[in-house]
């Protein structure tokens, strides 16, 4: 049996009473630590809260290497945890997909995701988002212009879009980093985007929400990671009220 197992936006509270006790009948405790972290916690305080080893895994064990993984799920009750919802990556769905080929069961347990979270932060309309985008850090001779592209796209339907930042080991892109990128980007496709919001931390205590152009969110500071950031299409007149009360638009 394998278990995929949402642990919610922050730390080790955020899972839900279903997914506890998924975790704690389990013999085996994977977290996936490549797509996204609980920044709230640690793999040493998930295992004290669980009283049970955890394991972390990484892209090429999930999509590479997924066998060992697999196999213990063959014999075993193993969890699969990840931050978020199991599902939004679709990574864990390819993982579903080859336990199924091997005749294992498969049970997914859902957690609040930062694809939901944001619309409660934000007050921007969960229907009105189109296709998301993750920026990753440029590489020597390669900076991907597709996350421009999926903007645009996404602004000549009026659709707000909801953008990845990316995650490299220890180093976490910040709400600046992902504008500035993003600005240079929209500057070669001629593209205008007036309005950024950017996201710290949802789903503890503090999250920060901030709202305003460029200039403005390249001022901000937002804090420790994760950070996300979100470019509105035209804005509705709630969802700019919303953003003028809870983010200083």
């Amino acid at each position: 049996m394998l278990t995929f197992v949402g642990l919610g936006l922050f730390d080790k509270d955020d899972v839900s009473v279903k997914g506890l006790a998924a975790i704690q009948k389990a013999d085996q405790i994977f977290l996936e630590c490549y797509t996204s972290r609980l920044m709230g916690t640690s793999v040493k305080e998930l295992e004290t809260a669980y009283k049970k080893p955890v394991h972390p895994l990484y892209r090429d064990d999930v999509e590479q290497h997924p066998d060992h993984l697999l196999e213990c799920a063959a014999r075993e009750d193993v969890v699969f945890l990840c931050a978020g919802d199991p599902m939004v990556s679709t990574t864990h769905a390819d993982l579903r997909m080859r336990a199924a080929e091997r005749g294992i069961a498969t049970v997914i347990i859902h957690a609040a995701s930062i694809s939901s979270a944001v619309c409660g932060l934000s007050g921007l309309q969960n229907y009105r988002f189109g296709k998301s985008v993750s920026v990753p850090f440029p590489q020597k001779n390669w900076f991907p212009m597709s996350p421009i592209e999926v903007i645009a796209q996404n602004l000549q339907l009026n659709c707000h879009t909801l953008v990845y930042l990316d995650i490299q080991n220890e180093r976490y892109m910040t709400v600046g980093e992902a504008v500035d990128l993003l600005e240079h980007m929209r500057k070669k496709k001629s593209l205008e985007i007036p309005l950024y919001i950017g996201i710290a931390r949802a789903g503890s205590e503090v999250p920060v929400v901030r709202a305003g152009t460029a200039e403005k969110l390249r001022t901000e500071d937002f804090g420790p990671p994760l950070h996300i950031v979100v470019v509105p299409a035209v804005l509705h007149d709630m969802e700019r009220a919303y953003l003028e009360r809870f983010a200083g638009l």
